[in-house]
């Protein structure tokens, strides 16, 4: 099974990005979206992008000239399908909108059309079973931005065929990014599993240490070697976000994620950080400034309980056979941009240490702080 052509359903920043890679990989590429002006917007996107690299001597006139050219925008479903052999779906993470989506695509898309959803955190099986071809159906979690971000998460569902796998691998090898596994259709696959309890868990540290979002940033980036903080970061991923996904994976598995209420009050507030302006952090403008961290502020905050976090979050992934230390190593460090790995910075604070921390949290607020068995054996 080889494929040649793809349609992307969605031009957001996510679809005319992933639209942008495929057709720089040699695929033809449909893009679609449900109004023309959408699909405008995204091609200039799309121009831009590539007369920026045009500029900056990465690639010839010509070559852009022939990339822009591999995309074609249509707003009618129907057409935009017809010659499709797989469809990467992009629309918003609204469960009952992707369900809506796949009824329609389910009766124009031909019978072999391979069906793979972008989706960061919706179930891929429940979206699978509600089309007629669960087997041909997959996860594809391309990160943010597709033009930039190596890392892709392909997440096969309960039904998905080992071929329909291998073949979305081939894929994303081919458009020049790193794949890693998720093995089980598991909540929050593997980065979020492992970024989205951490913000909370700080929220936590904070409330319970009295310690300043610096200090919790300055440790996180200079002890647990992450490219930024953790409230930082979160700033830098909008806490939409981070509300969509903490109230996704909690729907989902209760011992996921333990919900700090600032999450859902900086939700409703509308302060979604740096593209609205304040978040944890105040911004002065379109301007991404960086806080002011240290490794002076570092020393005054022990950052063992967001240790702790992460990874009896990347041991229960382990556990319960969604992935291995490797991929989850790989995957902190793509698409965390982990700079020291995970297992790593375990060892040196050491594994002792670490649940008894748990042990600790445990008994004075609750079972969802156990520690993972894989954690316990590693004693």
């Amino acid at each position: 099974m080889l494929v040649k052509n793809i349609t992307v359903l969605g031009s957001g920043v996510m679809g005319h990005g992933i639209a942008q890679v495929s057709a720089t990989a040699g695929y033809n590429v449909v893009l679609r979206d449900i109004k023309q002006e959408f699909l405008d917007k995204a091609m200039e996107k799309i121009k831009w992008s590539l007369d920026k690299l045009v500029s900056k001597e990465k690639i010839s006139k010509e070559k852009a000239d022939s990339i822009f050219s591999r995309i074609v925008p249509i707003v009618d479903l129907k057409e935009a399908v017809k010659n499709a052999e797989m469809i990467i779906e992009v629309v918003p993470e609204i469960m009952e909108l992707k369900k809506k989506v796949y009824a329609e695509l389910d009766a124009v898309a031909g019978p072999d059309v391979i069906f793979a959803s972008n989706t960061s955190t919706l179930p891929i099986t429940e979206i699978a079973n509600t089309t007629s071809r669960p087997e041909k159906f997959i996860g594809i979690h391309f990160f943010n931005p597709p033009q930039l971000m190596k890392l892709v998460e392909i997440i096969p569902g309960e039904k998905t065929t080992q071929a329909i796998t291998d073949l979305t691998q081939e894929y994303v090898k081919s458009v020049n990014k790193q794949a890693v596994l998720c093995r089980k259709d598991v909540p929050g696959f593997i980065i979020n599993r492992l970024f989205i309890p951490m913000v909370h868990e700080a929220c936590y540290a904070q409330n319970r240490t009295n310690a300043t979002l610096e200090e919790i940033d300055s440790a996180v980036k200079f002890k647990l070697g992450f490219p930024m903080g953790i409230f930082e970061l979160a700033d830098f991923t909008g806490m939409d976000v981070i509300h969509k996904a903490t109230v996704e994976m909690h729907l989902r598995d209760k011992k996921v994620i333990n919900p700090h209420p600032t999450i859902q009050k900086m939700f409703d507030e509308k302060k979604l950080g740096q593209k609205s302006g304040e978040g944890y952090y105040k911004y002065s403008d379109d301007k991404y400034e960086r806080v002011a961290l240290s490794a002076e502020l570092a020393e005054k905050f022990n950052p063992i309980q967001l240790v702790a976090n992460i990874l009896n979050n990347a041991a229960w992934l382990i556990t319960n056979g969604a992935s291995d230390i490797s991929e989850i190593e790989k995957a902190a460090q793509l698409g965390l941009g982990l700079r020291k790995p995970l297992f790593e910075t375990a060892k040196e604070i050491g594994i002792k240490n670490i649940v008894d921390e748990l042990n600790r949290l445990e008994k004075e607020h609750g079972e969802f702080y156990k520690p993972d068995p894989l954690l316990i054996s590693m004693l």
